[in-house]
């Protein structure tokens, strides 16, 4: 593939700019609270947790990318970058090397978007998680519990796990694993994955992140905003008591609590899926691209 062929749009200086300079401002609004804790030694059990288990870092969210093929006019050369036609372009071997993992993370989004989803998990993969646990033993082990150790046991076991998720699944301890009703791998991955799981769709953000920079970084801070928005209800949702942060609880072991987190699960799946479109999309182009 040539320089040429690789360039399929051109943005002026004042455009890409612009766009960039949006960009810092909106990532800068998230990462200031969060990098004022890290330097304080501070954790946080809802929003560290897109820092921590996501592997893409402050500075690599924060960098703006325009997505393979667009030249910026003007542009300097800059790591990923190479010049072509009085500008810069990411460098065309980058899709060239990543190919394969563009198709992988193309097919299992589009088998997620083939399933309806399930809204009947009730978040109890979180319970699963500290099932048997002591109060000292569970991950986030500085905030209580709801119930009692013997209460949330009772819980599990009287709801029952439905969890397709296989990222949830590996977390849950070893005597709830086999209460699940599905006993997910991750060669099972792009069996089980269905676009009503939380874990799914916060995960749009890990795809987007390990497209770029080959996408545009709109469509990755669009995808961290619904993560960002998922992970509350998915830590509202769980065992702990997070209400001294501001994180009333959806009593999950309600009906009530049930039909709460049920109703904000099909309205993530609603406003995940666009996001979801957007990205196979981008890999289909990004597949056509490297063919050609």
């Amino acid at each position: 593939m040539t320089t040429a062929t690789a360039i399929t749009e051109v943005l002026d200086p004042a455009v890409w700019r612009a766009r960039r300079q949006a960009h810092e401002e909106l990532v800068d609004g998230w990462l200031a609270t969060h990098l004022a804790r890290r330097r304080d030694g501070v954790k946080h059990p809802v929003h560290d947790f897109l820092f921590t288990y996501y592997s893409h870092r402050p500075a690599q969210l924060r960098r703006w990318h325009p997505g393979a093929g667009v030249l910026l006019a003007g542009g300097e050369p800059a790591r990923d970058y190479i010049t072509a036609d009085g500008g810069v372009v990411l460098d065309p071997a980058l899709l060239a090397k990543r190919a394969e993992a563009v198709r992988w993370i193309r097919d299992l989004l589009a088998a997620t978007t083939s399933r309806p989803a399930q809204l009947g998990c009730f978040g109890m993969h979180e319970w699963a998680m500290v099932y048997r646990q002591t109060q000292q033993e569970v991950r986030h082990n500085a905030w209580p519990l709801r119930l009692s150790p013997a209460a949330t046991a009772e819980v599990v076991e009287d709801r029952g796990v439905r969890c397709t998720h296989f990222d949830a699944f590996r977390f849950f301890t070893a005597p709830a694993r086999p209460l699940n009703a599905h006993q997910p791998s991750r060669e099972l991955q792009p069996v089980l994955e269905q676009p009503g799981c939380l874990h799914a769709n916060m995960d749009l953000y890990k795809w987007a992140y390990k497209l770029s920079p080959l996408v545009p970084s709109e469509l990755v801070t669009a995808c961290f905003a619904l993560s960002r928005e998922i992970r509350v209800l998915d830590m509202r949702a769980s065992p702990y008591d997070l209400d001294a942060l501001g994180f009333p609880p959806v009593r999950i072991e309600t009906p009530e609590g049930r039909a709460d987190y049920a109703a904000q699960q099909r309205d993530f799946a609603t406003r995940a899926a666009p996001l979801r479109a957007a990205l196979t999309a981008h890999c289909d182009a990004l597949l056509t691209l490297a063919a050609g």
